[in-house]
């Protein structure tokens, strides 16, 4: 069975229980709980200590905008907040299953992307490769980790521990395309309820061609530090080859059109020296003749 994540944000608590489920489950290193100033977010972001990541999206409103009616009970705050646990995407093109060299970057049985660490040698390919910013390496040894789907408990049918431990059920598991239909019929009950900024992100249409981890949120992804469009970096590699071999024909006819040219040139300098001096005529043309024997044995 494939299987996804979905993700609806519009029920998220900010609660952590996911960050901290995964932490326990996978024996994940602390993130130091540093306050970084800028958020009430002690996280920051995912990277490899932090394989589930509840976003803080704090939104601040200008008191003198008018607001609907039927949504004057949740945005009359001048200050709000958001939340939505972020994960891996478990993309169906990986942009970095693509990239790594060692084959420790696999897609399992359950669709996901898994990084096997023993056989991962640090090279960072694919952090640069990844369309959202998710796999990170580690400082002590450089070896690069994510979410694994919690591969370990899917194999023994149990559900990822993020999923088990959310307690408003804003994070769900279950077979893809199940959890896509349940995605639209969410966005459909919320904008029957006036939230009509409700959306599914999903970004089949894009070079990445949809992913394993569904959102529903309010608003546009970039608010929730997600590419509405994003892309595997080797869809570039066709339009790269083509401009290379353009680059490459154009420097191999000006070095054609350069000896031809400097040959020319050599021929009308010796016939213009002939015309001066008559009685030189024959050595000249035996030292010309010499001269691009020469160049044509180089």
């Amino acid at each position: 069975m494939i299987t996804a994540f979905l993700t609806d944000s519009t029920l998220c608590i900010g609660c952590k229980a996911c960050e901290v489920a995964c932490k326990e489950w996978n024996g994940v290193p602390a993130d130091g709980f540093t306050f970084t100033g800028n958020s009430y977010d002690n996280t920051g972001g995912l990277g490899h200590s932090t394989w589930r990541h509840v976003k803080f999206i704090e939104r601040a409103h200008d008191p003198g905008v008018a607001v609907a009616t039927a949504d004057a009970g949740y945005r009359s705050n001048s200050f709000r907040w958001d939340f939505s646990s972020d994960v891996c995407k478990h993309c169906e093109n990986a942009g970095c299953l693509e990239a790594c060299p060692t084959g420790s970057i696999v897609r399992t049985e359950f669709g996901g992307v898994f990084i096997q660490p023993d056989i991962c040698n640090g090279c960072g390919y694919c952090v640069v490769t990844c369309p959202f910013g998710v796999v990170d390496r580690r400082p002590d040894d450089g070896r690069a980790f994510k979410c694994t789907f919690c591969y370990d408990r899917q194999k023994a049918g149990l559900e990822p521990a993020c999923a088990t431990a959310c307690p408003t059920q804003s994070i769900q598991f279950g077979e893809i395309a199940t959890l896509r239909a349940r995605a639209a019929e969410r966005v459909d009950e919320l904008r029957t309820r006036g939230i009509d900024d409700a959306v599914v992100y999903d970004p089949r249409d894009s070079s990445v061609g949809g992913t394993h981890a569904i959102f529903v949120f309010r608003g546009r992804p970039e608010e929730y530090n997600l590419p509405s469009k994003p892309e595997v970096p080797t869809v570039h590699l066709k339009p790269a080859w083509q401009s290379a071999a353009v680059a490459a024909g154009l420097m191999a006819a000006g070095a054609v059109l350069a000896f031809l040219t400097e040959s020319r040139s050599d021929d009308r300098q010796d016939r213009a020296v002939a015309r001066q001096h008559p009685a030189a005529r024959s050595g000249i043309a035996a030292a010309g003749a010499l001269h691009r024997g020469a160049k044509a044995r180089r």
